[in-house]
């Protein structure tokens, strides 16, 4: 399972993507994602039907923005795919960034088997009032960007 990258006209696709993966007050719109892809260092990995990741690298550091699966993709390895290629991606970035939901133990398995570990929380910081935890995972200097 190889993601390709998809740029903002597929915003639409994605959008419907991350509707699935989230609940609807969570969900982020086509002109929500469209936004984020145009800037600057911002990147997505599409697996059209499946799902995606979108990311972006600026400063020395990358960050996940989302990562979206459609439950009748999970617990195939779309998520690890996903993430994997956008760690490849982030090139001249030293480390990258996330948050996850503390409630959410599949995405926390995911990111830790990926070698993410937590170097913060944000209190209440989701609208049902959970906490996210900030997870960190340093690059290699060797990673290489074809963006």
């Amino acid at each position: 399972m190889s993601p390709a990258l998809a740029g903002p006209e597929a915003a639409p696709a994605l959008a419907a993507l991350h509707r699935l993966a989230f609940p609807p007050a969570e969900a982020w719109g086509a002109d929500a994602l469209r936004l984020m892809l145009e800037m600057p260092g911002a990147f997505a990995l599409h697996l059209p039907g499946e799902g995606f990741i979108l990311a972006r690298a600026a400063g020395g550091e990358a960050e996940i923005l989302t990562l979206a699966v459609a439950p009748a993709a999970r617990r195939r390895g779309c998520g690890a795919a996903l993430l994997g290629a956008a760690l490849g991606l982030a090139a001249g970035a030293a480390a990258m960034f996330l948050e996850v939901a503390e409630s959410n133990p599949a995405a926390r398995a995911l990111y830790a088997a990926a070698g993410f570990v937590e170097v913060g929380r944000r209190r209440r910081y989701y609208a049902d009032g959970g906490d996210a935890l900030v997870l960190r995972r340093a690059l290699p200097a060797s990673a290489c960007n074809i963006l």
